[in-house]
């Protein structure tokens, strides 16, 4: 029963494909996805939305089942103008965090089958990331975080691209180049990426064309 409960959530987060990624730079922070909406390895589009801006300060980023996807963002963001409303503030990515993970938990006995990576700037301005598993796991993270079918390739690309204290440039050229070459190497994903780059004044959003075979 358990081996068959762990073959579902696999066979669940991996249908649609996706890669994730969120990463610290110096006072600044940037995640990015990529495009690509597929039934395995049958592309059905490439402008399916993977990240979600929960307020000027905090991103989230999910990865697995489309349907899944779209329902968990939707909700997030409901529980996110609700606290607005209820608290007169913005919230920021920590409490964020644990309320994502709040709202995994809660499905634990039918979970959401996506996995969120969270990107922002606390109310000092300081870059906070982390990732969750499906039942809200939370993973806290210095450096960078990874979700979805590009995963593996992900964790070993980004610990060799990535260095301390990166500008909002060069935190930008190195997630792209981090993304760009991990999903090349994973027939789930890829086909256009979405790269966000957050900083104190603005946020800068830039679309990648990519190979699309």
């Amino acid at each position: 029963m358990i081996t068959f409960f762990l073959v579902l959530l696999q066979s669940g987060n991996e249908y649609n494909g996706g890669a994730v990624v969120a990463m610290v730079g110096k006072d600044c922070v940037a995640i990015a996805s990529d495009k690509r909406f597929g039934l395995e390895l049958l592309t059905l589009a490439t402008d399916f939305e993977k990240i979600f801006k929960m307020n000027d300060k905090c991103y989230i980023g999910l990865a697995g089942l489309a349907t899944d996807v779209q329902t968990l963002s939707e909700e997030l963001k409901l529980k996110c103008d609700l606290y607005k409303l209820r608290e007169e503030r913005e919230i920021t990515p920590k409490k964020f965090a644990h309320l994502v993970s709040s709202t995994l938990y809660d499905h634990r006995w039918g979970p959401y089958f996506c996995e969120p990576c969270i990107a922002g700037l606390d109310e000092n301005n300081k870059p906070f990331i982390c990732s969750t598993d499906l039942i809200g796991c939370i993973n806290f993270a210095k450096d960078f975080v990874v979700c979805g079918t590009t995963a593996r390739e992900l964790y070993g690309i980004c610990e060799s691209f990535w260095e301390p204290d990166l500008g909002p440039e060069e935190l930008f050229e190195v997630i792209s180049q981090s993304l760009l070459n991990a999903f090349d190497r994973d027939s789930k994903s890829g086909w256009g990426a979405v790269v966000h780059i957050i900083t104190p004044e603005k946020i800068i959003t830039r679309h990648l064309k990519t190979r699309q075979d």
